[in-house]
C-alpha cells in the first residue's frame, strides 16, 4: 500500500475532481446496461428511492476515495521503491481505495496498483493512473532501433485480439487510430513516453477519441507507469501534468536503472518495445471505459450549468445512507 511519508492531514476532495470520477462510474453504467452514454444521460437516483446495488457501490467508492485522499505538497511512498514528491495541485488516491474507485469503472485492477492522481482544483478533465511492474531490469538497447510503424500495427493487433475478451464482458470492442506522439526514450534518465488515440468500433468519424499518454520511469528491479488519461482534444494542454510527475518521481538509493547488478540482478524477459507494443494493448483495454467517459465528460467541461453535473451534485448532495 502506498503510503505517505510526510504527516498529512486529508481535506475535502476538488469538487472538480469529485465530478470527474463520478461522471466516468456514471458513463460506465451506461456502458454496462448497453445504453448510448451522452453527456446529457447521466442516469442519477431518485430522491427518496433506495438505492441500487450499484449505486451503492458508486457512493462507497467515492467516500473512500474523499477519506483516502492526500493533497499535495507530499511525498508519497511508492512501496520499496520509489518517492513521488507530489507537487501543489495535485490529488493523489492510495490503494485500497484507487482500487475500489477502478473497480466501480469496470476495471479490474490487481497487485500492480499504486494510485491514482487527480488534479486539485476547477481547471483539467484528466486522471493518471499509477503502477508499478516488477519486471526485472529492462535493457534499452532497443531503442536505438526502433520501427516505429511495426510498433504500431503491433499494437493494433493486441487491440484486436483484446477485442474478444471485451465482448465477452459486454463492452464495445476498440480500434487504435495511430500515434499521439511517438515513442521516445531519454537514456539520460531512463523515461520512456508514448501515446495513441483511441475509439470505440464504429463511433462517428467526428466522436471524441480517448487518449492513454503513458510514461514510464524505469528502475533496477522494474519499472512505474503513470498513465495520463483525457481526450485527445485535450491532451496538447494537459500532457504537461504527465511529465511534471514523471519529474517527480525518484526511485530510492539502491533501486534505481544505474544501481543494476549484472551478476545478481533480474533481467526483464523483454525490452522498452514491448512497452510499447504487446503489453500495450492490454493497457488500452484496462482503462478504456475510464477513458472514453473521462473523456466525454472533459469535452463538456464539467460545468456547473451542465446538465450532467448538476444531476451529479444532486446525487452527491442526496441524504447519505446508514
Amino acid at each position: 500500500m502506498s503510503q505517505p511519508n510526510t504527516a498529512c492531514q486529508t481535506q475535502p476532495w476538488s469538487a472538480r475532481a469529485r465530478a470527474i470520477a463520478a461522471a466516468m462510474i456514471m458513463g460506465a453504467s451506461a456502458l454496462w446496461l448497453g445504453a448510448p452514454a451522452h453527456a446529457e444521460e447521466a442516469p442519477t437516483q431518485t430522491e427518496g428511492a433506495a438505492p441500487s446495488p450499484h449505486e451503492a457501490e458508486i457512493a462507497q467508492a467515492v467516500r473512500a476515495v474523499e477519506a483516502a485522499q492526500i493533497k499535495g505538497p507530499s511525498d508519497i511512498t511508492l512501496r520499496d521503491q520509489a518517492v513521488l514528491k507530489l507537487p501543489a495541485g495535485y490529488v493523489w488516491v492510495p490503494e485500497p481505495a484507487a482500487g475500489q474507485l477502478m473497480r466501480a469503472l469496470g476495471n479490474h485492477p490487481g497487485e500492480r496498483e499504486l494510485g491514482l492522481v487527480f488534479p486539485d482544483g476547477d481547471e483539467g478533465g484528466w486522471m493518471v493512473v499509477a503502477q508499478y511492474e516488477p519486471s526485472g531490469y529492462i535493457e534499452d538497447d532497443d531503442a536505438q532501433h526502433w520501427e516505429v510503424d511495426k510498433m504500431l500495427e503491433q499494437s493494433k493487433e493486441g487491440t484486436e485480439e483484446a477485442n474478444a475478451d471485451r465482448r465477452q464482458r459486454g463492452f464495445p470492442e476498440l480500434e487504435v487510430l495511430g500515434w499521439v506522439q511517438q515513442p521516445t526514450y531519454t537514456s539520460a534518465s531512463h523515461q520512456l513516453v508514448w501515446s495513441m488515440s483511441v475509439r470505440h468500433k464504429g463511433a462517428p468519424a467526428d466522436a471524441e477519441a480517448s487518449i492513454n499518454y503513458n510514461t514510464y520511469a524505469l528502475g533496477r528491479e522494474g519499472y512505474i507507469s503513470l498513465n495520463l488519461i483525457t481526450g485527445l482534444s485535450q491532451i496538447g494542454q494537459e500532457k504537461r501534468h504527465a511529465q511534471v510527475l514523471l519529474d517527480a518521481l525518484h526511485f530510492d538509493e539502491g533501486k534505481r536503472y544505474a544501481d543494476f547488478n549484472s551478476s545478481t540482478d533480474k533481467v526483464a524477459e523483454y525490452g522498452l518495445a514491448a512497452l510499447v507494443g504487446g503489453l500495450a494493448a492490454k493497457k488500452l483495454g484496462l482503462f478504456a471505459v475510464a477513458a472514453a467517459f473521462l473523456a466525454k465528460f472533459a469535452k463538456v467541461g464539467i460545468l456547473a450549468g451542465a446538465g450532467t453535473f448538476a444531476g451529479l451534485r444532486k446525487y452527491f448532495k442526496k441524504k447519505p445512507s446508514a
